[in-house]
């Protein structure tokens, strides 16, 4: 008796899933990540975390979704659709924390990108010191690299960061708390260049720098960078590739944006500056 040839494989998307709070302006949060991953070629998803009531010039409101509601988005996609990599935003209550730390274990998911979202680029503090103090005890550790920025690394360690100088030791104590590693952000240093620094799970640190774009749109920024990354492992890169390239689709984002005026405070990134490209499938 003959038997039927194997069926193929059929081909997948790449998968993301985007953990984190919504913006109503468009500009960060969910609404980012989303536009992040197909500008880069994935499937992205989404368990939202919050609700804000925000635009460019600052946040109004913010509505925190039941831990349990984040639970079961979280399950309803990775049971059915699957995950390759994850970005963490914004989690508003410890309880929610410890909801997506749990996600995580139980389900095995790696390529977690957590950008601790502490305060708005407006200023505004968003999460409360026991929300912070959860983060780091129950998120730390099983993320793949952590990417505060100076105001939220200055709130996690508990002293400001005072030049470029201090970036590498900041990085480490970092480092410290629980994380393999980290990509320490220091746009908000002033001087012509930015400068940030990776400091990885061996040891070692990697310096990178670029001029500074000069443009009143930065909004979203650091929602940008970390979901470009958990796009970039999702590819399979490792993770000093998916830094350096999502650092460069950020530095492409904002150039392209520069000039365009959206709404009237900090305006968001142009997203979708990037060449139209198919979306990257795998077989399995």
């Amino acid at each position: 008796m003959t038997q039927a040839a194997p069926t193929p494989a059929a081909p997948r998307y790449v998968r993301v899933l985007s953990i984190a709070g919504s913006d109503s302006g468009g500009g960060a949060g969910i609404q980012a990540d989303l536009k992040t991953f197909s500008a880069l070629g994935c499937y992205g998803m989404t368990a939202i975390t919050a609700i804000t009531a925000q635009n460019t010039q600052g946040v109004r409101a913010i509505h925190a979704v039941p831990a349990q509601m984040v639970r079961e988005q979280i399950d309803a996609v990775v049971q059915d659709i699957g995950v390759d990599a994850v970005k963490i935003g914004m989690l508003a209550t410890p309880e929610v924390v410890r909801v997506v730390a749990d996600a995580i274990r139980r389900h095995g998911l790696r390529r977690v990108v957590l950008d601790p979202v502490m305060v708005a680029t407006s200023g505004d503090r968003l999460i409360a010191r026991e929300t912070v103090d959860a983060l780091v005890a129950e998120l730390f550790a099983l993320a793949e690299v952590i990417t505060p920025n100076l105001d939220e690394a200055a709130l996690l360690l508990g002293h400001g960061i005072d030049g470029v100088p201090a970036l590498s030791s900041a990085a480490q104590a970092l480092r410290a708390l629980g994380a393999p590693a980290v990509l320490l952000k220091g746009g908000h240093l002033p001087g012509d260049w930015v400068v940030d620094v990776l400091a990885t799970a061996d040891g070692r640190q990697e310096r990178l720098e670029s001029a500074r774009i000069a443009t009143h749109n930065g909004h979203g920024t650091g929602c940008t960078l970390s979901s470009a990354i958990a796009a970039f492992l999702a590819q399979g890169q490792p993770l000093a590739q998916a830094v350096r390239h999502a650092r460069g689709y950020i530095l492409g984002a904002i150039t392209a944006g520069a000039r365009v005026r959206t709404g009237q405070g900090h305006g968001p990134l142009n997203h979708a500056y990037a060449p139209r490209l198919q979306h990257i499938v795998q077989t399995s």
